[in-house]
């Protein structure tokens, strides 16, 4: 069946093409606060679940509770998964217990287990009891799985036939069974013992004769994926292989499972998330501050701005050693901020990268030595560029040739040392067990400020005073 047509305009500010624009929102938001809810739902009506999701987002509490109400009727399950977390506590709210319940019946079993997973143990409860047995023992085996586990993406609807079927046999099951997965891309053939012997893909599986055998089509290098692995090592493996789904064993080699790709691109999406808002000094109760408390956001924010308070001071001690220095040629106070600020846009570019690859599997034990060789002559070569650059903008500004030396050696040194920490602190906090994405920016940060005033002061003072 095809797709309905949604609400979407060409926004003339952003020229965006997807997406609700602002004058939908507005219009919407007027007539829940005119109660004009017939205007409302026709709007709404033709809406795709991730645009009802950004709406809903999009409009204030009060707005919230209005459009919940309007639409409790026909409200959408799979608008769910896609909430921000307190946005959908919001819903639940206005929902209710007995309605929230209902919508997380009708998900697919891998959204249903990730909704209920950010739902606090007390609305749980509520939520779980108020759904039939199938379902609620779904979402507690689901739940019993490690968060970051297999077990805890997988979708528990796929589709798995004996080896001797035939494909007519297959086409017709498919066609009767009712509770088939919304989506998915393959057929999993099995043994006697529902071990995963192979999948065929659905394009294959409709070009084949009807009389043909599954044990003649399957594809038997099939990847299979045990519950307890990482959700990484899996969007890993989906990356390297190229894979549209891949079947979920457990410890005797069962099938009870299947992952499929937009499962993946959710995790990419995720982790990549993770890692900048780490980079950034934000942890992941910080995710959705858009929705979130202000003092809770403050908070969430507070352990990192202390670190970086420290490494300030570290920094800011290495100044007050050359004190003196700095009195006599107030030119050192003008320029130092240059030599340590280029050390740590230096650093962080080398930073991103070894990070990235890191997240990647691209950067590891085996080539290590050849990227930090690379970053540290990509280092020297900057270094060397800006060191003239910087030195002669010195000696024209301030007259003063030892200055510009000085100034110049300092960025040499500065550069060429950024890029060598960019891809040793990350590779040294890995080793460790640290995730880099959440550390390595301190400490790159305080060794370029503290490299770059120490050698800058310190060469100054030898040179000019």
């Amino acid at each position: 069946m095809a797709e309905p047509i949604v609400h979407r305009q060409l926004t003339p500010e952003t020229d965006e093409t997807f997406g609700l624009d602002a004058a939908f929102v507005e219009e919407v938001a007027a007539g829940l606060r005119s109660d004009n809810r017939d205007r409302v739902r026709e709007l709404v009506a033709d809406l795709h679940y991730a645009d009802m999701a950004d709406l809903l987002e999009r409009l204030d509490a009060e707005d919230r509770r209005l459009l919940v109400e309007t639409v409790r009727d026909n409200f959408n399950p799979d608008v769910l998964p896609e909430l921000a977390e307190e946005v959908r506590d919001e819903v639940m709210n206005a929902l209710g217990f007995e309605d929230f319940a209902a919508a997380l019946s009708e998900l697919d079993s891998d959204d249903a287990v990730y909704v209920a997973s950010k739902l606090t143990t007390e609305e749980r409860a509520q939520v779980v009891a108020r759904m039939p047995q199938a379902e609620r023992l779904m979402i507690e085996q689901g739940l019993a799985y490690a968060e970051d586990s297999a077990g805890r993406l997988m979708q528990r609807e796929f589709v798995a036939v004996p080896n001797y079927w035939t494909v007519g046999e297959t086409i017709d099951y498919m066609r009767a069974v009712q509770n088939l997965p919304e989506k998915f891309y393959a057929v999993f053939v099995v043994d006697a013992r529902n071990r995963p012997q192979g999948l065929v893909e659905l394009s294959r599986l409709l070009r084949a004769k009807r009389p043909e055998r599954m044990r003649d089509l399957f594809d038997e290098d099939v990847e299979t994926i045990a519950l307890d692995q990482d959700k990484e090592d899996v969007a890993f493996l989906f990356k390297q292989r190229n894979l549209d789904s891949a079947p979920v064993v457990d410890k005797s080699g069962r099938l009870v499972g299947q992952i499929t790709i937009d499962d993946i691109v959710d995790v990419i999406e995720e982790e990549a998330e993770e890692d900048i808002l780490k980079m950034a000094g934000v942890g992941n109760a910080d995710v959705s501050s858009l929705y979130s408390a202000i003092i809770r956001t403050a908070m969430s924010r507070i352990p990192w701005l202390a670190i970086n308070l420290v490494t300030a001071f570290l920094a800011a001690s290495v100044v007050g050693l050359y004190e003196d220095s700095i009195a006599k040629l107030a030119a050192l106070a003008v320029l130092m901020p240059i030599v340590a600020g280029m050390g740590g846009n230096a650093g962080t570019q080398a930073l991103a990268t070894a990070v990235r690859a890191l997240a990647t599997r691209e950067l590891n034990a085996s080539n290590a030595l050849r990227v930090t060789s690379r970053e540290l002559l990509v280092g020297l070569i900057n270094g060397f560029l800006f060191a003239g650059v910087v030195g002669a903008i010195a000696y024209f500004w301030f007259q003063n040739e030892f200055l510009a030396i000085a100034i110049a050696a300092a960025m040499l040194i500065n550069l060429t040392v950024a890029g060598f920490a960019g891809i040793m602190i990350p590779l040294t906090l890995n080793k460790l067990g640290v995730d880099p994405a959440s550390a390595a920016g301190v400490f790159l940060t305080a060794m370029t400020d503290i490299v770059g005033f120490f050698t800058f002061l310190g060469l100054a003072t030898l040179i000019v005073l």
